[in-house]
C-alpha cells in the first residue's frame, strides 16, 4: 500500500510541474540575440505576465525583473524548468520576466582552494564578475535599444540574481554607484529600479565595499551557514568575498534604502529558494520599489516551512 501511495503522489506531482512548465512554455514570448562575443552569442528569453494579471500597484507599473541565473561561473542557464515555478509566481502576479545569458568566466578555468591557490582563485573570480556585468549592461543597453518593440520600460527594471548571479548583479550595481568605466556604457545616470539577492556578495580586489552614490534599494537574503557564497567574509589583504553580512553594515552605516533576512541554519539552499521566499520578494516589491519607501528590514528567520537541501558547495562547484 505505501508503494502505491509513493506512486500516486510521485503521479500527482509530475502533473503538476509540467502544468507549471506549460504555463512557462506559453509565457515564453520570444528569445532574443543581445550581444556577440568572440567565443559565443549572447540571448536572453522574455516572459510575459499571465493574461488578466493585474499589470500596476496602487496605480504604480509594476517592474519588469531581470535575471541573472547562478551556476558558480561555470554552468546553469538562463531558463532551466527548476525556476518555472517562480517565473510562474511572479507573470501570474503581473511581472514580465528577462533572463540572460552572459559569458562564464570561470569554466575551464583551475580552481585551487590552499592558502596559496585562494588568492589566484579570487583574482579570477574577479574577472568573472567583471565579464558577468559588462554582458548585463549589453542587454541593458539593448533593451533601451528595442524598448518600444519589447514592451519594457528600461527605467523600470529590477535586477536579480542568484548565487553568482546575484554576485555579479551586487557587482554590476558597485560598478554603477561608483562610476567605474565598465559601466559607462550604459546611458548616462541610469541605474536599476531596485536590485534582490538570493544568496550574494560582492568579489572585489579592492577592499569593503564603498559606494560613492546610493544603490539602489536593494533586498538581500542569505543562509547563515552559507560557505559557498559567504554570508559573512572571507579576504586576504583587499582581495576578497564581502557577503549579506557584512553589506547589512556598509547599507546601515550609510543609510541606504535596503532589507536583510537572514535565514538561520541555511547554507547556500537560499540561492535557490525562489518560490518559498516570494513573500519577501512581493513586499520588497510593493513597498520598496513601486511605493517608494524607505522599509528597512533586518530580520532573522527560523522557519521551518522553508525547505533545507544540501545545496552546492566549492567542492561540488570544482
Amino acid at each position: 500500500m505505501k508503494k502505491t501511495l509513493t506512486a500516486i503522489v510521485a503521479v500527482v506531482v509530475m502533473i503538476c510541474l509540467s502544468d507549471v512548465f506549460s504555463a512557462s512554455a506559453q509565457n515564453l514570448s520570444g528569445t532574443y540575440l543581445y550581444a556577440q562575443r568572440d567565443t559565443c552569442d549572447l540571448f536572453f528569453d522574455v516572459y510575459e505576465p499571465t493574461e488578466g494579471s493585474e499589470l500596476t500597484f496602487e496605480g504604480m507599473p509594476k517592474p519588469t525583473l531581470l535575471f541573472v541565473y547562478g551556476g558558480g561561473f561555470v554552468g546553469g542557464f538562463r531558463s532551466n524548468e527548476r525556476y518555472f515555478p517562480w517565473f510562474k509566481i511572479l507573470n501570474d502576479n503581473g511581472y514580465k520576466v528577462i533572463t540572460i545569458d552572459y559569458r562564464l568566466g570561470l569554466k575551464g578555468v583551475p580552481m585551487n582552494f590552499s592558502l596559496i591557490g585562494k588568492i589566484k582563485t579570487a583574482k579570477n573570480t574577479v574577472k568573472a564578475v567583471e565579464m558577468g556585468a559588462e554582458d548585463l549592461f549589453s542587454a541593458v543597453n539593448y533593451i533601451f535599444e528595442n524598448a518600444e518593440a519589447l514592451e519594457v520600460d528600461p527605467q523600470n527594471i529590477v535586477l536579480v540574481g542568484n548565487s553568482s548571479g546575484a554576485i555579479i548583479s551586487l557587482g554590476a550595481e558597485k560598478f554603477i554607484c561608483n562610476g567605474e568605466k565598465i559601466a559607462s556604457v550604459l546611458p548616462e545616470g541610469y541605474n536599476f529600479k531596485g536590485l534582490i539577492s538570493f544568496a550574494g556578495a560582492i568579489v572585489d580586489d579592492d577592499g569593503s565595499p564603498k559606494y560613492k552614490a546610493a544603490p539602489c534599494p536593494t533586498l538581500l537574503m542569505h543562509g547563515t551557514a552559507d560557505s559557498t557564497v559567504q554570508y559573512n567574509k572571507t579576504a586576504v589583504f583587499k582581495l576578497g568575498m564581502w557577503g549579506s553580512n557584512v553589506l547589512d553594515d556598509v547599507f546601515e552605516k550609510n543609510g541606504y534604502n535596503y532589507s536583510i533576512y537572514r535565514f538561520k541554519d541555511h547554507a547556500h539552499d537560499i540561492a535557490d529558494n525562489y518560490v518559498a521566499l516570494w513573500p519577501y520578494q512581493k513586499y520588497f516589491l510593493e513597498n520598496n520599489i513601486m511605493k517608494g519607501q524607505r522599509c528597512i528590514i533586518d530580520a532573522s528567520i527560523d522557519d521551518p516551512n522553508i525547505p533545507s537541501w544540501e545545496a552546492a558547495t566549492l567542492d561540488s562547484l570544482y
